[in-house]
């Protein structure tokens, strides 16, 4: 059983990450907590497909079609879709209507369905018609800068963006990183005390809340499949 993953980090200001993913002899995977919506493509015996992820605040089981390969684009913390601001993503998704090998349809056109080589490029594409947008202060909260407005302020509009609190995406983003260490065999106490845990059972309790796994489980790669790159770094 296994879910095949490929990530590489993008250098558009708009994308965390695109990655592919093909599926073999598996029927459910653990989804994981994530801090960015997406789009992800997916084919499978002919058949293309398309849809919108949300935000995901916990863990939870979802059905794998076997032999699919998938694409998927995730977006940077703060951007949005204009015809579906992403606080109604969180913890769901949208299939998109007819789509082919070629085209998709969203936010009333047609798009070209991209490769993995050129998800930036549809991705220029939305943001020059207006289909993308994003709240230029989560971006600037994000690289550490206080803006000149209250706490209050930055909160409100951080969660009109991105449909969570900042205190929730710190702590989804830790304990993904943990998970990436963990899997890649780093001691338990080392990623307690260089991610910041209190102790030992406060990095249990984040990964079996955001990541449906024990440190065992990540470090032997044992539990089943799972939604998360853990078998490469990532690239660029």
């Amino acid at each position: 059983m296994e879910l095949r993953f490929e990530t590489r980090a993008s250098d558009s200001p708009w994308v965390e990450a695109v990655w592919t993913c093909t599926s073999g002899r598996v029927a459910e995977m653990t989804s994981v907590a994530t801090v960015c919506w997406g789009l992800v493509f997916w084919e499978r015996d002919g058949t293309a497909y398309a849809c919108v992820t949300g935000p995901e605040t916990g863990t939870g089981h979802a059905p794998v079609p076997e032999g699919a390969t998938f694409l998927g684009i995730e977006f940077g913390v703060g951007t949005s879709l204009r015809a579906v601001p992403t606080p109604a993503l969180v913890d769901r998704g949208i299939e998109l209507p007819d789509a082919t090998r070629r085209s998709f349809r969203l936010d009333g056109a047609r798009w070209e369905t991209p490769g993995a080589d050129d998800a930036e490029a549809l991705v220029d594409r939305l943001v020059r018609a207006g289909s993308l947008v994003r709240d230029p202060l989560v971006a600037e909260v994000r690289r550490g800068h206080r803006p000149p407005v209250s706490g209050r302020t930055v909160e409100r509009r951080f969660r009109a963006a991105t449909g969570l609190t900042q205190g929730a995406v710190r702590q989804i983003e830790r304990t993904r990183r943990a998970s990436g260490l963990l899997a890649a065999g780093v001691p338990v106490a080392d990623v307690v005390a260089g991610l910041g845990y209190f102790d030992e059972p406060h990095l249990a309790r984040s990964l079996r809340r955001y990541v449906g796994r024990t440190a065992r489980q990540l470090r032997e790669r044992t539990g089943g499949a799972i939604a998360l790159d853990l078998g490469q770094r990532t690239t660029s």
